[in-house]
């Protein structure tokens, strides 16, 4: 293996990590060798490992819509391919074909769970700068999305758009009490279905549970991030303003989590929040928030895992908006918007080393 110290300068994935932590996550990885011309990683199969490159150089290929190939990126040494197969199955966004001969570092989900379950501090932290890669891809993408895809995206509720116009209009008036027994409800739900009974009730303890009507203003795009949400029943409609108009970039059922990214990253919302249906929602403050990912609270793992579940469903969510936007791109015989997109879309698989 190339020297940890510098494998630690050139991976943002690794930065902050002294060589004795790097060579404990290191003893989970393997290492492979590619010929100039071998496919590291091929589009469309099944992703469950990544890779780190430590020398060499290589092509991110992407294959079009109704045949072809087209080259949309190249990485050098320091380059990670495909760590979101590190948190969950999937797979691969593009094909990785090495430029000349390569070396990487292989490390397969499975070996990197054994390693969380450790508890083990430089783990953690690589996990959360995959939590907040994921963050930044969400924003970026969700961005591209409303800029080229204006006659597409779904304009919000007329309730929604009324109370995000409404300056005066004061959220946390409009909730009220829960109505029903919620706690019965919690293990049911995708988020909180791995928390045991006791976790649940901690984490009950230092949250908030309240009713909120239809129409109502959960959060606005600006301000700031104080808390996120479990949709407990009912649902959330997430918005953004653009152009002018306020437009819907998702619903959140049951079970799914708001508000997270600002809190990941420390700034504002970048979007807005309205309750689709009356709805009752469990909120975690922010203090309460960073214990659970900064592992200093019970079940912090799980939680962290419902975290990244949810960042990566709205990633999906999100790339099927962008594949349908590369089809009408082509369709339109728009060359040059379907290559951005195309490579918006193929980036997900990769981030490139320091300095590439």
């Amino acid at each position: 293996m190339d020297d940890t110290k510098a494998l630690a300068e050139r991976v943002p994935l690794f930065a902050d990590l002294d060589e004795g932590e790097l060579r404990f996550v290191l003893r989970a990885a393997r290492r492979l060798t590619f010929d100039a011309g071998a496919r590291l990683v091929r589009q469309g199969q099944a992703a469950d490992t990544a890779l780190i490159m430590e020398h060499g150089r290589a092509r991110v290929i992407s294959v079009l819509p109704g045949g072809g190939e087209t080259v949309v990126g190249e990485l050098g040494p320091g380059s990670v391919l495909g760590e979101m197969a590190l948190l969950d199955a999937g797979v691969r966004s593009a094909s990785v074909v090495a430029s000349e001969p390569t070396a990487c570092l292989s490390m397969e989900r499975d070996a990197f769970r054994m390693l969380i379950a450790q508890g083990n501090r430089a783990v953690l932290a690589i996990n959360y700068r995959i939590t907040l890669a994921l963050c930044q891809r969400l924003r970026v993408l969700n961005g591209r999305i409303l800029a080229h895809g204006a006659g597409d995206a779904l304009v919000a509720t007329g309730a929604a758009r009324a109370f995000i116009a409404r300056e005066d209009t004061n959220p946390e008036s409009l909730r009220q009490p829960c109505g029903f027994d919620f706690r019965a409800f919690l293990p049911l739900l995708s988020s909180l279905r791995a928390f045991d009974d006791d976790e649940l009730d901690e984490l009950v303890k230092v949250s908030q549970v309240f009713d909120v009507p239809r129409g109502a203003l959960l959060f606005v795009a600006g301000a700031a991030s104080e808390a996120c949400y479990v949709v407990v029943r009912g649902a959330l409609e997430i918005s953004r303003e653009h152009s002018g108009e306020q437009r819907r970039i998702g619903i959140l059922g049951p079970g799914r989590l708001s508000g997270i990214l600002g809190l990941i990253e420390n700034q504002p919302h970048s979007m807005s929040a309205t309750v689709r249906e009356h709805s009752t929602l469990l909120a975690i403050p922010r203090a309460v928030f960073l214990r659970y990912t900064s592992a200093e609270a019970r079940g912090a793992w799980k939680f962290q895992q419902a975290v990244n579940q949810e960042l990566l469903q709205s990633l999906a969510r999100t790339n099927n908006h962008l594949t349908r936007l590369i089809s009408q791109a082509r369709i339109r015989n728009r060359a040059q918007e379907a290559h951005e997109l195309q490579q918006a879309l193929a980036e997900q698989e990769c981030r490139a080393g320091v300095g590439e």
